[in-house]
């Protein structure tokens, strides 16, 4: 790592049933092994990093959300342990990508040869991103930060039932009740972090709330309204059926779309 410019720190135990499951080992790879990746960049003077977050980080109902609420605070506040030193570090939120490992579109798949589909709660939804437009937002970022952010795009909403219907027309759904650690509707940002976020068109930036950090973005962005949050229940963004098809079937054909519904 010595002499690199940036590092994008993507590493997960990322699945809600997995990390219920195993709770150690989530611990040791979400937390851990995000704190060993800031405190190499930190000894190495790397200039910039960025971490991989989750909206489930957000008011997190489960282990994994928990260790990536985690994760997020960890890098923000390890650029007080830079010091002098160059490097920086912020991070990136946003929901499920399509094209990640562990897709519910194959699951689905499978499901519809056998004359129906399982889905935990018909009134789930859930926010999507292209897996371009999570590469590009890293990209970003990268230039973007200055240090201490969270940055969280602007992502429509889909039903996971109109998910279904995508990928399995007509075929009956049952449904299993919902997993431990699963919430019906995800968040992106809540309304205490809304005091120290401003909106800028396609994204927002969570602003850190210690005053040690030098010179903000003063005049960039505009604050959003007091007691705002970000929910993909009560967004204003959806994919329809019709988007949702579209979506998978310039994913890879649909064959690994999607990432894991919870």
């Amino acid at each position: 790592m010595e002499g690199a410019d940036i590092v994008i720190h993507a590493a997960a135990l990322k699945h809600v049933p997995a990390c219920e499951y195993n709770p150690f080992e989530a611990i040791k790879t979400n937390l851990l092994g995000t704190q060993n990746v800031a405190e190499a960049a930190i000894d190495a003077g790397v200039k910039r990093g960025v971490t991989l977050s989750s909206d489930k980080a957000v008011s997190p109902a489960n282990l994994y959300g928990a260790t990536k609420l985690c994760a997020e605070k960890l890098f923000v506040q390890s650029n007080v342990y830079a010091g002098p030193r160059p490097t920086r570090l912020s991070c990136v939120r946003y929901g499920n990508v399509v094209g990640s490992r562990g897709s519910v579109i194959p699951v689905f798949e499978e499901q519809k040869r056998n004359g129906y589909l399982t889905i935990t709660d018909q009134r789930m939804t859930r926010f999507w991103i292209s897996l371009d437009q999570a590469a590009q937002l890293v990209a970003d970022a990268l230039s973007w930060m200055r240090g201490g952010e969270v940055f969280v795009p602007k992502l429509p909403s889909m039903r996971v039932t109109d998910l279904a219907e995508a990928v399995a027309p007509g075929v009956p759904i049952r449904y299993a009740g919902i997993r431990p650690g699963e919430k019906l509707h995800e968040s992106l940002l809540t309304r205490e972090e809304a005091r120290h976020t401003t909106d800028h068109g396609d994204h927002y930036v969570i602003e850190p709330e210690h005053p040690f950090w030098g010179e903000r973005r003063s005049g960039e962005g505009a604050p959003v309204a007091e007691g705002f949050s970000y929910t993909s229940d009560g967004n204003d963004r959806w994919l329809d059926v019709t988007s949702l098809r579209r979506l998978i079937a310039t994913t890879d054909g649909g064959e690994q779309a999607g990432a894991a519904i919870g």
